[in-house]
């Protein structure tokens, strides 16, 4: 395969993967209803809702680095390394309650194990130009 056609392949990846990152705006938008999908628990208070509202912010942030490196080759390993050490971890987080979310949250392990494994995959073959 030429390095230009593996060069569309990680951007196409890395749109596709920002544009589901992106969703998590959801939760700065509606923290309440998002934690309750997800976590099948509700959000208490004025502080808990900044904080979901951040966590919503800070992911789709994730989701925008994606993009942004996707469009910016000179961007990419960084946008993929950050992105993935992300995804990691709230997969580690989440795993560390045992099953007590994976009801709510299995889909999103799923899906972020699947572009951990791919960001992995075009990290550890990249090509130096």
């Amino acid at each position: 395969m030429s390095s230009a056609m593996w060069s569309k392949i990680v951007a196409g990846v890395m749109i596709a993967s920002g544009l589901l990152t992106l969703t998590m705006l959801y939760a700065a938008v509606a923290p309440a209803a998002a934690v309750q999908q997800m976590f099948g628990e509700s959000v208490g208070g004025a502080m808990e809702a900044v904080v979901v509202r951040n966590w919503g912010v800070l992911i789709g942030l994730m989701g925008g680095l994606l993009i942004f490196g996707a469009l910016n080759p000179g961007s990419r390993r960084l946008a993929l390394v950050i992105a993935g050490a992300s995804k990691i971890a709230f997969i580690g987080l989440i795993l560390a309650q045992s099953d007590r979310y994976l009801g709510g949250l299995g889909a999103a392990i799923a899906i972020d194990s699947v572009m951990i494994v791919l960001f992995a995959i075009f990290l550890l073959t990249w090509r130096r130009a």
